[in-house]
């Protein structure tokens, strides 16, 4: 059956001005992850990434390192929702990135703070009807769907597809999959491991899950990462 891989970026820069920039260790887990790749013999016929700078970041050290020389399909179906625009919208006293970091180092515990208040903005947006919002929360979840479908649509039978994109789009489709809802988006995208790879099948009955957030690869290192 066909084959896909969702893979979740490398790590970002969390709380940098330029957050879409792969950090040190997201440069070395790329790295690691495209070592995998090759130990597990993944040649894929299609390779796509998401637009944004972390996605072809974490494509090109991978696919570097496994060897492989496939071109990248961008498709911006794979982004990860504006974060920022959900978080302005939570608490719009926020709207400057620097106020906000200025507020997280007053707390001692600025990943902690963030944590707090990042889940209690995604919560508002997923319980909102899209007012306010550039993208409604039922919106992203559809678009994410779709983007998997798309890549499945172009596999042939045995045929693999590497997918770069952020963990946000790989709930989406995981929670659809699972449930059919969306209700499981909140639980699980908190536990998104950078460079984590999911597995998908596609057959007569449609998509398949047969593993989520698989990230051994990072066991018995210091480079495991939620951001």
């Amino acid at each position: 059956m066909p084959t896909i891989y969702l893979i979740r970026h490398a790590q970002a820069s969390f709380g940098r001005s330029d957050y879409d920039r792969l950090s040190p260790q997201g440069e070395q887990q790329s790295v690691r992850l495209g070592e995998v790749l090759a130990a597990r013999g993944v040649k894929p016929e299609f390779v796509v990434s998401g637009a944004m700078r972390r996605h072809a970041r974490t494509a090109e050290l991978a696919l570097q390192t496994a060897g492989l020389t496939n071109s990248v399909v961008v498709d911006e179906g794979f982004n990860e929702f504006d974060h920022d625009q959900v978080i302005v919208a939570h608490k719009p006293a926020y709207e400057r990135r620097a106020v906000l970091l200025a507020d997280m180092a007053r707390t001692g515990h600025p990943a902690r703070a963030f944590q707090e208040m990042f889940g209690a903005a995604t919560e508002r947006w997923t319980r909102s009807d899209g007012d306010g919002y550039t993208e409604s929360f039922q919106t992203f979840c559809r678009r994410s769907e779709d983007a998997v479908r798309r890549t499945a649509d172009r596999l042939g039978k045995g045929e693999t597809a590497v997918v770069f994109t952020s963990g946000g789009p790989i709930v989406a489709a995981v929670s659809r999959m699972l449930t059919g809802t969306d209700d499981l988006w909140l639980r699980l995208n908190p536990v998104t491991v950078n460079t984590a790879i999911t597995k998908i099948v596609s057959g007569r009955s449609g998509l398949t899950l047969i593993s989520f957030n698989e990230h051994a690869h990072l066991d018995g290192t210091d480079m495991l990462s939620y951001r």
